[in-house]
């Protein structure tokens, strides 16, 4: 017997297997009996053609070999969110609910701590207890009958509704609308219709906080559309969208503090324009979105952006972006705290690994994490006290000079090295015998004249030695045990210089190089133990 095809079917998601698809077409084809489903599948080589067959066109897909016809027994139209529930729970018909042990619910595979529980038939009731549900991959196509979910569900307030099969938004509504106090809710990888227009929005998201869209093909405009139903919404997740173009969120979205766009091919970078007024957004993931260039009009060198108010962690790896300029502009904003950058092209036009580290941190006055590493405030120093040192001739050739009254550096120079000038002001300008611009890295130009001092031997004579500046602290430990014959696990190092007069920094990692404590020839090693 043939298999009856919803009278919806037109539009609706189906699965064949583990290959899912959309319903283009519904009707007979030629010079073949019965009725035929066509599909654009979401994997193109699940398809074999782009909708027509022997010269007719019955439907288009979007990839020329999407689609197919399949006969509708091969077509899981899939089933009610609650049947969804119960299958993954083990609380249908078909399968037994067994003890377990303690004040533990065997749910078919899933074992679900209750408290207080007396006989099967509690048990099985107990549904009405779980908080948190996932039916991922489930088959949910539609919500079921009408309060039927509340009346058996009342205490969910998390949903991982992800791939499944979901035609529509309003099939969402129609599940959330009877979750009370939904908190969470996933629906990524349904490629579903969204609103299109500016309709009455329900209350039915009324206490979400986290809201998953990715993989659905929603556009931002629709973004804003449903938004007006999203009033406390917290966290937004929509990667892989095709979203192109943004707008300004007039009146929605303004709790938001987490927005991933990542891998979505933004047109430019001034589309983050568009959202740079949202006034709780504190993390920003960009992500593989296409961006070739960071830039705040609105603040000079120097000077704090009003963009982005709270923005304190922001992605960008994975891009094109290839210019130092848009690393100089993220120091424009003004609670920026953590930033990844990994795979850009600026990233290449430095070799050394560790230079470029210290050039990103010296650019950016308020990073504490770069790249998911915490910036100690000594790695700090030493990047900001090397930044001074390298383009310290550019500074002087450019106009810059000692003396504040006649230190005017160019346009140019600032434009390329806006903090320069809040760099001399912390550490002073750069005297003559510092400026050592980008010297070739030979053994003459890396080795440092240290003087060596036991303050707790006074009777032992300082010791002048000459060591590589990439010399780690614990391979300077091990040659000052063999020096004055003491342990090197006891060690305790620390240097002063004649810059930071009365001030000991501490050489507390073993595993960094004296490079970068930004030890120079002629400070002053202090050992104890």
């Amino acid at each position: 017997m043939a298999a009856a095809v919803p009278a919806d079917a037109l539009g609706r998601r189906v699965c064949c297997g583990t290959d899912y698809g959309t319903v283009r077409y519904v009707g007979s084809v030629s010079r073949t009996a019965g009725i035929w489903l066509g599909v654009e599948w979401d994997d193109p080589q699940r398809g074999k053609h782009d909708g027509s067959y022997e010269g007719t066109q019955y439907f288009k897909c979007r990839h020329p070999k999407g689609g197919s016809f399949i006969r509708p027994n091969k077509a899981n139209f899939g089933v009610d969110f609650l049947t969804a529930v119960k299958d993954r729970y083990g609380l249908n018909d078909k399968q037994d609910v067994q003890c377990g042990t303690g004040n533990t619910v065997v749910f078919g595979t899933k074992t679900v701590e209750f408290v207080g529980m007396d006989s099967v038939a509690e048990q099985q009731r107990q549904l009405n207890k779980l908080v948190d549900i996932s039916v991922r991959e489930c088959a949910v196509s539609h919500a079921g009958q009408e309060e039927e979910i509340s009346r058996t569900c009342a205490t969910m307030r998390h949903i991982n509704l992800s791939k499944n099969l979901i035609s529509s938004w309003e099939t969402v509504i129609a599940i959330a609308s009877q979750v009370q106090n939904l908190e969470t809710l996933n629906v990524s990888e349904n490629k579903m219709r969204f609103l299109s227009t500016s309709t009455f929005t329900s209350s039915a998201f009324s206490n979400l906080k986290i809201l998953a869209l990715n993989q659905t093909e929603i556009t931002w405009t629709e973004v804003l559309l449903c938004a007006q139903g999203w009033p406390v919404l917290e966290e937004l997740y929509l990667s892989s969208n095709n979203i192109t173009v943004l707008e300004r969120p007039d009146n929605v979205l303004q709790t938001l503090k987490l927005l991933d766009l990542s891998d979505n091919e933004l047109l430019d970078g001034n589309q983050l324009h568009l959202i740079a007024q949202l006034p709780r957004l504190e993390q920003l993931i960009l992500r593989n979105t296409g961006i070739s260039s960071i830039h705040f009009p609105d603040a000079g060198f120097g000077c704090k952006t009003k963009m982005f108010p709270s923005l304190k962690r922001l992605a960008i790896n994975d891009n094109k972006i290839a210019q130092w300029s848009s690393i100089n502009e993220l120091d424009k904003l003004p609670s920026l705290r953590a930033l990844q950058c990994n795979n850009n092209p600026f990233m290449g036009t430095e070799k050394n690994p560790e230079t470029l580290i210290q050039l990103i941190i010296a650019k950016i006055s308020q990073l504490e994490v770069l790249n998911n590493c915490e910036i100690l405030p000594a790695e700090r120093r030493g990047a900001e006290l090397d930044y001074r040192k390298i383009f310290g001739k550019d500074w002087l050739e450019a106009g810059g000079h000692w003396n504040p009254e006649k230190n005017k550096p160019s346009e140019e120079f600032l434009a390329a090295h806006p903090r320069y000038p809040a760099l001399c002001l912390k550490y002073g300008a750069p005297e003559e015998g510092e400026l050592k611009g980008r010297q070739p890295l030979t053994l003459k130009n890396q080795l440092l004249t240290l003087t060596i001092k036991c303050p707790e031997k006074p009777e032992q004579k300082p010791v002048e030695k000459k060591l590589p500046e990439s010399m780690t602290i614990q391979k300077v430990k091990g040659l000052l045990y063999r020096l004055f014959k003491i342990p090197g696990s006891e060690l305790k190092l620390s240097y002063e210089s004649s810059k930071l007069e009365g001030k000991e920094v501490e050489l507390d990692n073993d595993l960094k190089p004296l490079q970068f404590y930004s030890i120079e020839s002629g400070d002053c090693v202090l050992v104890r133990w």
